[in-house]
């Protein structure tokens, strides 16, 4: 491994804790304007300082985002459908390795759909992204999105995330489940979790702890930090739990006391 893919790694995966808080905000390539996320500039830019990387789009990067940013940037780079596609997830290459490039970008993610009749799609134009982000030192996170008629359990999570990794992965995002321990044993880089739906708070809070005490690098959530109540006081309490190694109780208590004082 390079000096530059070291580098870039080290952004998204901070080298003190070996931990990330990765902010996703690219809902809007497939779902368009969600709650939360209707004028980014006002909803999220106020949350970066808080993240470690923020995870979204090449349009939302340049339509939102200050360029003086210092928060890395995971660029979405696979995508072509809609919510409204009942091919949903069954993606291809929507940007270029140059363009991650002339976005200085730390990473890029690509989603991968095991399981499905398209699967072999989604794999092969994975491996393209892999190899072309590898030529320009680019870590590459491979997204194992869940198609809605699959199962989310251990055993389905530890097929994509292993196959993600053998195919070239740098880093895994995928959900928690019951048995978390042992998709992380079975997948040979580091594992994000993927937040999901808009859950209770202390729920999502208990489910970041678990997933960091069963092995996971650290999450990559989204609607339940930017749809919460007070988003800036749920990525605090979330990042404590990341970096601080906070128990849910603590940071549901830390999340209590600064919801009162913050607004989005």
């Amino acid at each position: 491994m390079d000096w530059g893919m070291k580098n870039r790694l080290s952004k998204i995966i901070k080298a003190k804790d070996n931990r990330t808080l990765m902010l996703a905000v690219d809902h809007g390539y497939f779902m368009g304007p969600t709650t939360g996320l209707e004028q980014m500039d006002k909803s999220i830019v106020p949350l970066m300082p808080y993240a470690d990387t923020l995870m979204l789009t090449r349009g939302a990067l340049r339509n939102y985002i200050p360029p003086e940013s210092e928060t890395p940037i995971v660029l979405r780079v696979s995508g072509g459908t809609s919510i409204l596609n009942e091919n949903l997830l069954h993606e291809g290459i929507i940007a270029s390795m140059e363009e991650a490039v002339r976005l200085n970008v730390a990473g890029v993610a690509f989603s991968i759909l095991v399981g499905a009749s398209f699967e072999r799609d989604t794999l092969l134009a994975f491996t393209e992204i892999v190899d072309e982000a590898e030529s320009l030192g680019i870590p590459v996170v491979a997204v194992t999105a869940v198609g809605k008629d699959m199962v989310r359990d251990a055993r389905y999570m530890s097929l994509a995330s292993r196959m993600a990794a053998e195919l070239g992965a740098h880093i895994v995002k995928t959900y928690y489940v019951e048995g978390f321990e042992n998709v992380v044993d079975t997948c040979p880089v580091p594992v994000v979790i993927a937040g999901g739906k808009k859950i209770e708070e202390l729920e999502c809070l208990k489910m970041a702890y678990n997933a960091l005490e069963a092995g996971a690098v650290g999450v990559d959530m989204g609607r339940n930090i930017f749809q919460a109540e007070n988003p800036i006081a749920m990525i605090q309490a979330v990042r404590s739990i990341v970096h601080e190694k906070a128990t849910p109780e603590e940071a549901y208590q830390l999340l209590s006391k600064k919801r009162g004082k913050w607004s989005r």
